[in-house]
């Protein structure tokens, strides 16, 4: 078999399993919850879970929620990723600024970032502001921190190639230091999305009248154990479905490694 219909057929296979790996579990879940395995009272069935979506989709709450979401996560993320890709260059490129501002992030990376929810909250009010804030604060580190390791494990032969050839720095920078750290600030871009989820649910626990956290937590609070689910399923689908376009992003800017 040729090279390259044999890796379609392998793409074409993985494709497969990650679509019925699901679906197997939904069917294996349901079934649970037939045979009364499951209490439906705390674990309903997928078929009365997705009724009840469709009910909200049509009513136009789900969509209200998940809108809420999705403006914050958005705001976050930017503003949390461009920085860090930013300094993390800058760090990777200059030891004297790394040796600065390395203890500063080894100091306050462990720091969990919902906590400091309520001083976000003093300085930019209870609006918009303080959880796009949150999510930022979240995210800039695994962007700065993997974009400096993919620029500081660069392999040194590059830049001596580079400067044999005699490259200006504006070509070593585009044509060696971007490619090569790429694969870090990628792996970098998936860990801050789905830490980004994670913070907006929690955020929206306890500091929100809208969004998917808060759907799920008052869903809890009034025991709508369907709604709560729905939550669930879609904050999962959107970690799915932005992981997948991300992945897809990096296939385009990263041809080289589909090799």
């Amino acid at each position: 078999m040729p090279r390259k219909a044999k890796w379609r057929s392998t793409a074409s296979h993985e494709r497969m399993l990650a679509i019925g790996s699901p679906v197997l579990l939904l069917v294996v879940w349901e079934l649970l919850v037939r045979a009364k395995f499951l209490d439906a009272r705390f674990v309903p069935a997928p078929s009365t879970i997705f009724e009840t979506a469709w009910q909200m989709i049509l009513s136009g709450e789900l969509w209200e929620h998940v809108r809420a979401s999705l403006l914050r996560l958005a705001g976050g993320f930017v503003v949390g990723v461009v920085p860090g890709i930013a300094i993390g260059l800058v760090m990777g490129l200059n030891r004297y600024v790394r040796a600065a501002l390395d203890p500063l992030v080894a100091a306050t990376f462990p720091i969990p970032k919902i906590a400091i929810l309520p001083l976000l909250m003093l300085a930019f009010g209870i609006g918009e502001a303080s959880k796009i804030a949150v999510i930022a604060i979240a995210v800039v580190y695994l962007a700065l921190i993997n974009t400096m390791l993919g620029v500081v494990t660069l392999d040194r032969v590059y830049f001596e190639v580079a400067r044999n050839y005699g490259a200006p720095w504006r070509k070593l920078f585009t044509r060696v230091i971007i490619p090569g750290a790429l694969p870090h600030i990628f792996a970098g871009l998936r860990l801050s999305l789905g830490v980004s989820l994670i913070v907006i649910v929690s955020a929206e626990f306890v500091a929100a009248k809208s969004g998917i956290g808060y759907l799920i937590w008052t869903s809890w609070e009034s025991l709508v154990i369907e709604k709560m689910f729905v939550g669930i399923i879609v904050i999962t689908l959107l970690g799915v479905v932005f992981n997948a376009i991300l992945k897809e992003v990096e296939r385009l800017c990263i041809p080289w490694r589909n090799e």
